[in-house]
């Protein structure tokens, strides 16, 4: 029998500031699925099997189905271990989708989409609303088992929110619970409504949220999730004393894509200089408003970062992956026919095998970064993780090895 796992001991005892992030993209999440799958079981090789990815990032950070994702890996049990494993994420997606976008099997069903879209948000979200409240219950923000930063935003004030595991420290009003903001983070407009709540501070003063699809705001959440890491370390606290808030050399971040459109698949501008609204909202049975939101936002943080990175000559330090080769079904964020899902599981088991590649705003395809693949990397991800969660044990007072000195 293993002995109970410590939690992940802070930055200050360690080298590095470790940040997992998720982008949205709604069945999609099946890829990055697969993908952390592979690396919780690299540190499972390592570690024992009761290792989860909890266990070694000092933040999760996830929007929209990304957000969901976060939720299942740092949400407690009843024994305060996460609620999921990785290796869960597969079956939960194969399982709950279609039920979550119930699909339309008549000859008119992409016609039948885009009716209920101008009528109404195309899913009613009742059952995710139901998921999200059976599986999270009453777990609220400040109860995750390591940090999360989840975006949303509220189309009342026309501003993100951003569910902060370092902002609920000093503000109490958004201590929501992890269901509300799930539901929040995933209300992708036109395809699943809105969510409004309320919380209230022990002042008993309520603050209410009206909150949409996170990705509007940041699809790519990984340059919230440093910014607010960035923010703590300004605001003096212990967790990183010895960590300067500019150092990104101090940064290890894994950042996980949902896929996106291969380039000879993407739109053209002599066919979106005919549409309309109806073209925006559906055009070969997708959202085209919404794949230029959400892609322009992914791939921006992504140059962003990974240019800054280079600059302060520790790119290793920064890994995306992500799949720029989707056509079809497999672009949808919706179709969730035992097929399409099937389909998306081995696009994120082929992404393992690829080269780890880059955007580039030249060339419009993703380019090689090294010959390494992404599982390659992984791997070598997987033994940082382990060293850095080793070490800080080793020099925490609340460590691994201060428990055996001190049992």
């Amino acid at each position: 029998m293993e002995t109970p796992r410590t939690p992940l001991q802070p930055p200050t005892f360690g080298n590095l500031i470790t940040v997992l992030s998720i982008d949205g993209g709604g069945i999609r999440g099946i890829i990055p699925g697969i993908v952390l799958a592979f690396l919780e079981s690299q540190l499972q090789k390592l570690d024992g099997e009761e290792a989860r990815l909890a266990d070694y990032f000092d933040v999760v950070a996830g929007t929209s189905t990304g957000g969901l994702v976060t939720a299942m890996l740092t949400a407690p049990d009843d024994q305060n271990r996460p609620l999921f494993a990785a290796k869960d994420i597969k079956d939960f997606y194969l399982h709950h989708c279609p039920k979550i976008f119930p699909q339309n099997c008549c000859p008119f069903s992409a016609a039948s989409k885009l009716v209920k879209s101008l009528a109404g948000p195309r899913y009613n979200g009742r059952y995710l609303h139901k998921l999200a409240k059976e599986k999270l219950g009453e777990i609220r923000l400040h109860q995750t088992l390591t940090n999360v930063v989840i975006p949303t935003f509220d189309i009342k004030n026309l501003q993100p929110i951003i569910f902060s595991s370092y902002e609920v420290k000093k503000n109490q009003k958004i201590d929501a619970l992890l269901s509300d903001i799930c539901l929040g983070t995933s209300a992708a407009p036109t395809y699943l409504p809105a969510h409004h709540f309320e919380t209230k501070d022990f002042m008993g003063t309520s603050k209410e949220f009206h909150l949409i699809d996170g990705g509007v705001a940041a699809n790519n959440p990984a340059l919230v999730a440093i910014g607010e890491v960035t923010k703590e370390i300004t605001r003096g606290s212990q967790d990183f004393f010895t960590i300067n808030a500019n150092d990104y050399t101090r940064f290890l971040v894994v950042s996980l894509g949902t896929g996106s459109r291969k380039y000879e698949d993407k739109y053209s501008a002599q066919n979106a200089a005919k549409w309309g609204i109806l073209g925006w909202l559906a055009a070969d049975n997708s959202s085209p408003l919404i794949d230029v939101f959400t892609d322009a936002s992914s791939d921006m943080v992504d140059f962003h970062l990974s240019a800054v990175f280079r600059a302060l000559n520790c790119g290793d330090n920064y890994l995306r992956i992500q799949d720029d080769t989707l056509a079809g079904d497999l672009c949808s964020v919706d179709t969730a026919t035992e097929a399409n899902l099937e389909n998306l599981v081995r696009v994120g088991e082929e992404l393992l095998k690829k080269q780890v590649s880059r955007v580039s705003l030249e060339t419009g395809p993703f380019d090689p970064v090294n010959h390494n693949t992404n599982e390659e990397e992984l791997i070598s991800v997987a033994e940082v993780l382990s060293k850095e969660k080793r070490l800080r044990d080793l020099r925490s007072p609340h460590g691994k090895m201060a428990e055996k000195m001190n049992p």
